[in-house]
């Protein structure tokens, strides 16, 4: 699963773009999504930042996004309760709430085979109190925070070695999970972070450069790296062979 333990003072950006939030969620009102079952965790999760409202005024007043999953009576797995995403990564809050963890990941490749397990035990077994992140990332062909991704062969279809830098844009997400101590309710956050590759730092555009190979011989094919890795990874061994 790739976490790493995190203190207190690691958990949330502080100093967060309020109005930038606001903007979000107005433009992307069905971002918020929230079952019967959310309601009471949400109004914990307001309470434990200081606030007074529930679920969405917690996201609106942090820079990430926030969902919250519970395991009901009887169930084996975590299930999603409530959503405030203002930037989805290519995902409907809406055809998720709901469902289960192993459904909810469905789309992703090899998740069943090797993450499932580990997942669920993660969940079962994280105390309150406790606090883990992660960060993934993506390859999109636009700065938006709200990302609705495009036919790989439509989004890409500008995309050269000679404009990658401007027309390639690293998405990542810096993800947290946090059971809340009083309903038990997992709370999973998404900060979102969108850069264009030519501002990325030399270091980094050659891990991209590296990791292309890694991706197409696994999720390429969800993300579309086939339209768009021969011009990274062009793009990066000019830049670097003119700089050195």
């Amino acid at each position: 699963m790739g976490l790493a333990k995190l203190d207190e003072s690691e958990w949330l950006q502080p100093n967060p773009d309020v109005a930038a939030r606001a903007e979000g969620f107005a433009a992307y009102p069905a971002g918020i999504q929230i079952s019967p079952d959310g309601e009471v965790p949400g109004a914990e999760l307001a309470k434990m930042l200081g606030l007074s409202g529930g679920l969405p005024e917690a996201a609106t007043a942090h820079h990430e996004d926030m969902c919250l999953l519970t395991l009901r009576p009887g169930d084996e797995q975590y299930r999603l309760v409530g959503a405030a995403v203002a930037w989805p990564s290519d995902w409907t809050p809406a055809d998720k709430l709901g469902l289960p963890l192993r459904a909810l990941h469905a789309p992703i490749q090899g998740y069943e085979e090797q993450l499932a397990s580990g997942v669920d035990h993660f969940m079962a077994k994280l105390k309150a109190g406790a606090i883990y992140g992660r960060c993934n990332w993506f390859i999109a062909a636009t700065p938006e925070r709200r990302w609705v991704a495009e036919p790989p062969e439509i989004a890409f279809a500008h995309v050269s070695p000679e404009n990658a830098g401007e027309t390639l844009f690293v998405r990542s997400e810096r993800q947290t999970l946090r059971r809340l101590p009083e309903t038990g309710a997992i709370l999973f956050t998404i900060g979102i972070y969108v850069s264009p590759l030519a501002a990325l730092s030399r270091g980094n555009q050659l891990r991209l450069s590296e990791a292309m190979q890694g991706l197409l011989d696994g999720e390429g094919d969800r993300r579309g790296a086939g339209q768009y890795a021969d011009a990274l990874i062009q793009f990066v061994k000019k830049r670097h062979r003119d700089i050195s």
